[in-house]
């Protein structure tokens, strides 16, 4: 009985440990706020138009919007043409689909300033994918 009570405390202080190891600085926070079903997704390698609105966590101020210039943002995903946030969580997209990004300094732009963003900023995107080159529209997948 005493050993089973040993193995179930240690037990309990490893899920502890386990759980506080693990913080919001670690990973990316991916909310979809619009789902769209598709034949093709977006994949590493592909060139695709995203629009988004960039705010910053800590005081919701909007510090970029392409919708404010009518014209979304065009790269290569996957690729690194774009903050290590944007690269690993806009794959597996339908086009028309919406997700929200929270993204933690370390996937964004770390401690650096960038513009009217303060170093060590988390940054809230909120993006829709507008299109895949080569790839049909979303009423055609």
């Amino acid at each position: 009985m005493r050993l089973l009570a040993v193995l179930l405390a240690v037990a309990a202080t490893s899920v502890s440990i386990t759980a506080g190891a693990a913080s919001d600085d670690d990973h990316v926070t991916v909310e979809v706020t619009q789902a769209v079903d598709c034949d093709r997704k977006s994949q590493k390698g592909d060139s695709i138009e995203v629009h988004y609105r960039g705010t910053l966590a800590a005081d919701g101020s909007e510090f970029d919007a392409s919708y404010n210039r009518g014209q979304p943002l065009s790269f290569t995903v996957g690729q690194g043409q774009v903050i290590k946030g944007w690269d690993d969580n806009l794959l597996d997209m339908c086009p028309g689909e919406q997700r929200k990004l929270t993204i933690p300094p370390k996937f964004g732009y770390g401690d650096r300033d960038m513009g009217p963003i303060p170093a060590g900023s988390t940054l809230i995107f909120e993006t829709e994918l507008v299109s895949i080159k080569g790839v049909g529209s979303k009423d055609e997948l």
